[in-house]
């Protein structure tokens, strides 16, 4: 089974494992096709992680993060003009984009557990995809409008992705001839092309007349991470995830905690009041902790049993905590994957923002992502920029081990609100509900508002009424949107493979995604 955001990504990995392909192989068929058909969320010119489990041996995780480019000083910026780093245009594009390294040393590891499909089996569909087009979603078509003003100057935009000047409507036929020149190459060519061969001299030619950050020697010199995944225990799993710069930590952190606090039923004051709290106590030690992981301490004491246990401690079960967390957004796309040996990927994919920094390269049809900016200029900060250091990620793929015996590899888009729309779903299977009433139910995400240090919690419109009076009561600053689902609120996704195989899927009703079995 393969769940995705877009049900052609689906298909396309689906139809993989028909081929004879393992769960690796289906996601970066999967990744290669969501690339075409969801722009606006991911693409080539942005970064991937891994998150893979082979039945009965340790998880394995890539780490495809691309790191800031050597021309990317903050003396350039401030000589520039700029305060902060932009989020749009060619300075807002200043990291290496990762993705497709990763996609290389994944089906290194797919061929070493067995796979055997050519690439260019695996990237053809996106490829015709690309060249013939495919209707515009309704989330493009939304977020093309929605981001018109800021977008529509940035080089290469205009001509990629509108339509007589305007954005396409939903359903109209949207065509990628220079992408699919690019994954035509990348399938004869490789990966590595990307970085060390004929694109590359392509990408680097465009970001050198556009005055970019990214240089052919940054490009040539980046590789994807084979990195050792996180884990923490609770009663009911082993949990995995990323290390940074991903705030994998924070997830971890955030299911830990609410484990020690017993909740029996979900959707009850006591889940989502306890989740809450849990994600505030995360999102503090991940803004206090995460960035390149060439300098982060020492972390792994916020996974072990004796800090979860203090920590816990502290949570006052009936009232608001006074904890704030910064707030990030981002479009992502994550996308799941079980085999029929029980080979588990959980994969995410991204541009950061809607479009990421706007600019689309000619010669390759590559949109770059924006990643760059959760970087500071402030050099006493927990990110401040500097050539070839890498971003603080809000990507983070978890996968669980269920000590009943089922796997479970989940997932959200969302920037910093990942964390908690993974506990969300996730929290709500373990107590009781199928996979498709997890994935489905309303969610909450809790964060300071943009520009402010106010805390608040933005709640879909389908919550109990009496239960969002009852948070109140205890203090939460509670806004009711005017939506039953909301993009916002993550894009989701979950698949679960039973001791006996079965597998159970869903995908999240606010993307255009499917849980296709294959």
């Amino acid at each position: 089974m393969v769940v995705a955001p877009h049900s052609a990504a689906a298909v396309a990995g689906a139809e993989a494992m028909r081929s004879g392909g393992n769960a690796i192989e289906a996601i970066v068929a999967a990744a290669a096709t969501i690339a075409v058909v969801y722009p606006h969320m991911n693409g080539i010119g942005g970064d991937a992680f891994f998150l893979i489990a082979e039945p009965g041996k340790a998880p394995r995780a890539i780490d495809a993060c691309g790191a800031a480019g050597s021309l990317a000083s903050s003396e350039r910026y401030r000589k520039a003009g700029y305060d902060a780093l932009p989020a749009r245009g060619v300075y807002g594009a200043l990291t290496v984009p990762g993705a497709v390294s990763g996609w290389g040393l994944a089906l290194e590891l797919a061929a070493v557990l067995g796979g055997r499909l050519p690439r260019r089996d695996l990237l053809a569909g996106a490829i015709k995809t690309a060249r013939e087009g495919s209707p515009v979603s309704r989330s493009q078509a939304q977020m093309a409008a929605a981001h018109l003003d800021e977008l529509k100057d940035i080089p290469g935009f205009a001509a990629t992705f509108l339509i007589d000047g305007k954005p396409p409507s939903i359903g109209a036929r949207f065509v990628q001839e220079r992408l699919a020149d690019t994954l035509d190459q990348i399938a004869h060519a490789g990966p590595d092309d990307f970085y060390r061969g004929d694109i590359a001299a392509e990408i680097a030619a465009d970001l050198e007349q556009l005055g970019g950050l990214v240089t052919r020697d940054d490009l040539r010199q980046h590789r994807a991470r084979a990195v050792e995944p996180l884990r923490t225990e609770t009663r009911a799993a082993t949990l995995f995830n990323l290390p940074p710069p991903t705030q994998g930590l924070a997830s971890l952190i955030l299911l830990g905690l609410f484990d020690r606090l017993g909740v029996k039923r979900a959707d009850g004051f006591d889940h989502i009041h306890g989740l809450i709290e849990c994600a505030k106590r995360a999102g503090a030690v991940r803004d206090r902790e995460v960035t390149d992981p060439a300098y982060v301490g020492e972390i792994g004491h916020y996974l072990e049993p004796a800090w979860l246990d203090a920590e816990a401690m502290r949570i006052d079960r009936r009232r608001v905590g006074a904890l704030a967390t910064a707030a990030a957004k981002g479009d992502t796309i994550w996308m799941g994957a079980i085999d029929g040996n029980g080979l588990a990927v959980s994969f995410i994919q991204s541009l950061y923002w809607e479009y990421g920094s706007g600019v689309v390269l000619p010669r390759t049809g590559i949109v770059l992502q924006n990643r760059g900016s959760s970087f500071s200029l402030d050099p006493s900060s927990r990110n401040p920029l500097s050539p070839g250091r890498k971003p603080f990620h809000t990507l983070n793929p978890p996968l669980a081990r269920c000590h009943d015996g089922r796997t479970v590899t989940y997932g959200s888009m969302g920037g910093d609100g990942q964390p908690q729309f993974q506990a969300q779903i996730f929290t709500r299977y373990l107590l009781g509900m199928e996979p498709g009433e997890a994935v489905d139910g309303p969610r909450f995400r809790v964060g300071t508002t943009w520009g402010r240090r106010k805390m608040e919690l933005e709640v879909e419109n389908r919550f109990d009424p009496d239960l969002l009076a009852e948070l109140e009561e205890a203090g939460h600053q509670v806004t009711v949107a005017n939506a039953a689902y909301l993009d916002s609120m993550g894009h989701a996704g979950l698949i679960v493979r039973r001791p006996d195989g079965r597998l159970l899927g869903a995908a999240d009703p606010r993307a255009d995604g499917a849980a296709v079995a294959a």
